[in-house]
């Protein structure tokens, strides 16, 4: 399989630094193009206190310090914003912007917490229009070692 454009969703937790180093990685040793993508949900709207600037604005900001990370690297990388549900605008996404790979994080969660929440990586590989790969993020001395 040969990869022109890999996909990678952010929702901005913990484990985006690490997916996008990830996919910065792999886009490197195939020559794919990354593409950095962010889903704006529909939010409750909440007074913030101290706000200095719109949230939008902060988006915009953290994917372009992604996007600096990743070229940094050699890859060539866009990005995207848009609005929806993440599973829904992230299959969306793959068919508008034709990708060979979407690289997306798996949170982890099981059981009850994963009934209530649902679980975007999931909806993601059931749907997909291309291969998916996910990525569950943790500390190195967190993963198995192989015998």
């Amino acid at each position: 399989m040969t990869l022109t454009t890999v996909l990678c969703p952010l929702d901005f937790s913990v484990a985006s630094a690490p997916l996008v180093r990830y996919a910065t990685t792999l886009a490197a040793a195939t020559g794919a193009e990354l593409r950095l993508l962010h889903v704006l949900e529909a939010q409750p709207e909440l007074p913030v206190a101290g706000l200095s600037r719109p949230l939008d604005l902060d988006i915009a900001l953290q994917l372009a310090n992604y996007r600096l990370e990743a070229e940094q690297e050699g890859v060539a990388v866009t990005t995207a914003i848009v609005q929806g549900e993440a599973a829904t605008e992230i299959v969306a996404e793959a068919q508008r912007h034709p990708a060979d790979l979407i690289l997306i994080g798996a949170h982890g969660r099981t059981g009850l917490t994963r009934f209530l929440m649902g679980s975007t990586a999931e909806a993601v590989v059931r749907t997909a229009p291309c291969a998916t790969l996910l990525v569950k993020t943790c500390q190195a001395d967190e993963y198995r070692q192989s015998a």
